[in-house]
C-alpha cells in the first residue's frame, strides 16, 4: 500500500491511497460475501448461491460497490495508525477500481490545524480612553435625588414644575368640542420631565382638582413630510381635566440621605461624590479593557490568519443562533434565521480562530494558574463577600472559572508585550472617520 497525506489548507487534509489487487482481494471478498448472504434466488438456499451465478446476474456491480467500503476500511486504518483526529464526516473525492488490478482513492476530511503562532507581540493599538467628569457626577446625583423624591397631595398646581398631575385626556376639535370617535384616556404627567409639552406646563399653572385646560399638539414629523405646513390635519387639540395633584419634594444631598443610600458607609457629600466618580471611572476602565481585548484579538488573528475547520465553526454558529432565537422568542419578535446566520457567520469564524490561537499562545508562553494565585484570589474575594475561602477556592478550580482566570492572565501578558495608547476619544473618532473617507 502506498499513501500520502496531503494538506489542502490549515484545517483540511486529504489521504491519497494506491492499493494493488492482492492487497484488497481478501477484504473485497469478505465484503461481497456479506452482501450476498441475504440474496434470495429461486433454486438456491440463502447464502449458498455459487459465485458464477452471482457474477452472471450482477456482473461487476457488487465488486464496485464493495470497493468503496474497502477504501473506507483502509482509510480508517491509516487514520488510526497515524493518530489523526478527524473532525467531520470524510468525503470521498476520487475512486478508481479496476477489478483484478488496483484500487486508488482519495478521501478529504477536516482536522484540527497545526498552528505556529508568532506575531502576538510589539503590536501598537490606539484605544479611546474616557475619564469621569464632575458633570457626570452631578448628572448621577440628579438621578439619585429623583429616585428618593417624595410626593405630597395638594389641591392646586403651583408656578414651578415640581408637580405630578393625574388627568383625563380628551381629544377635541379646534373649538374645544369633544370628538366622538376618540375615547378619553387617563394619564399621569410629571411636569418636571424635559419631554412635557410647553403648553401643558404653562396652561396647568394655578389649576385646581376638577378644573381643566386645553393645549394643541403640532406633529413636527408630519410637517417635514407635508407639502403644506398649514394643513389642519397636522394639528391635534386636547382638553385636560385634572383628577389629582401631587407636589414633588426633592431631597437635599445631606448626611442623612447619604448614610441611607450607602448604608452608613459614607456620610460626607464630598466623599460620596468621589465614590460616584470612582465608580464611573471603574466602568470606563472596564470598557477600556474590553476594547483592548477586542483590538488585540483582532490584530493577532489578522497576523496569524488561517482557515478554521468548517464543521466546528458551524457548531459554534448554531450555538449563537440558538441564543439569538431565544432572545427573539422572549421579545416575541420574528426570527430570520438566514439573516442571523449571515450576521453571525464571520463572528463565529473569528471567535473560533481566536480560541485556537489563544491556546497556542498559552502553551508557547507556559501561562498557567498556580495554586497560590487561586488561594490569593479567594482570600481577596472572601474579604469582599464574606464567603469562606475554601468554598471560593473550589469554585475557582471549576473548569469554567479556570479558563476565565487563564484568559485574564493571558491578556495581562499581552498588555505588557504590546503597546496600547490611551487616546482622547474625540481625536480617536475623528481619525476613524477620516480613515473611512
Amino acid at each position: 500500500m502506498k499513501f500520502n497525506i496531503n494538506q489542502i489548507n490549515e484545517s483540511v487534509k486529504e489521504i491519497e491511497v494506491k492499493l494493488t489487487y492482492d492487497e484488497i482481494k481478501d477484504e473485497l471478498f469478505k465484503e461481497i460475501k456479506k452482501r450476498t448472504q441475504k440474496l434470495q434466488i429461486d433454486g438456491f438456499r440463502r447464502g449458498k448461491i455459487p459465485q458464477h451465478i452471482i457474477k452472471k446476474i450482477f456482473g461487476n456491480v457488487l465488486e464496485n460497490e464493495a470497493s468503496e467500503k474497502v477504501a473506507n476500511t483502509f482509510f480508517w486504518d491509516i487514520v488510526e495508525k497515524e493518530k489523526i483526529r478527524v473532525l467531520d464526516r470524510p468525503k470521498m473525492t476520487a475512486l478508481e477500481f479496476i477489478n483484478g488490478e488496483k484500487l486508488d482513492f482519495k478521501i478529504e476530511f477536516e482536522t484540527f490545524p497545526t498552528l505556529d503562532v508568532k506575531e502576538y507581540s510589539d503590536i501598537e493599538i490606539d484605544v479611546p480612553y474616557y475619564q469621569a467628569t464632575d458633570s457626570e457626577v452631578e448628572h448621577e446625583i440628579k438621578h439619585i435625588l429623583e429616585a428618593n423624591r417624595q410626593f405630597e397631595p395638594v389641591d392646586e398646581v403651583g408656578l414651578d414644575r415640581n408637580y405630578i398631575i393625574d388627568a383625563e385626556l380628551i381629544r377635541t376639535d379646534e373649538e374645544g368640542n369633544e370628538l366622538d370617535n376618540f375615547k378619553p384616556e387617563n394619564i399621569s404627567i410629571d411636569l418636571s420631565k424635559n419631554n412635557v409639552h410647553p403648553d401643558i406646563i404653562e396652561n396647568c399653572k394655578s389649576k385646581r382638582i376638577g378644573e381643566s385646560f386645553r393645549f394643541q399638539y403640532f406633529d413636527e414629523n408630519q410637517e417635514n413630510d407635508s407639502e403644506s405646513q398649514s394643513s389642519e390635519d397636522e394639528k391635534f387639540y386636547y382638553k385636560v381635566i385634572i383628577l389629582g395633584i401631587e407636589k414633588i419634594i426633592t431631597p437635599e444631598l445631606n448626611e442623612e440621605l447619604i448614610k441611607k443610600i450607602t448604608k452608613d458607609r459614607i456620610s460626607n457629600p464630598e466623599d460620596f461624590k468621589q465614590e460616584i466618580k470612582d465608580n464611573i471611572q471603574k466602568f470606563y476602565d472596564q470598557k477600556f479593557d474590553e476594547v483592548v481585548k477586542l483590538k488585540l484579538m483582532s490584530e493577532i488573528v489578522k497576523r496569524n490568519d488561517f482557515t478554521p475547520p468548517n464543521s466546528l465553526v458551524n457548531n459554534l454558529l448554531e450555538e449563537y443562533l440558538k441564543k439569538e432565537k431565544e432572545y427573539y422568542d422572549k421579545k416575541r419578535m420574528y426570527f430570520n434565521r438566514e439573516e442571523a446566520a449571515n450576521r453571525f457567520r464571520k463572528i463565529a469564524e473569528n471567535d473560533f480562530k481566536w480560541f485556537l490561537i489563544k491556546d497556542e499562545i498559552i502553551k508557547k508562553e507556559n501561562i498557567s494558574i498556580t495554586e497560590e494565585e487561586i488561594e490569593e484570589r479567594a482570600k481577596m474575594e472572601s474579604e469582599k463577600t464574606g464567603l469562606p475561602v475554601k468554598k471560593l477556592v473550589n469554585y475557582y478550580k471549576s473548569a469554567n472559572q479556570l479558563d476565565s482566570l487563564l484568559e485574564k492572565k493571558l491578556f495581562e501578558f499581552l498588555s505588557v508585550r504590546n503597546k496600547i495608547n490611551k487616546v482622547n476619544p474625540e481625536n480617536y473618532y475623528k481619525k476613524e472617520e477620516s480613515n473611512e473617507k
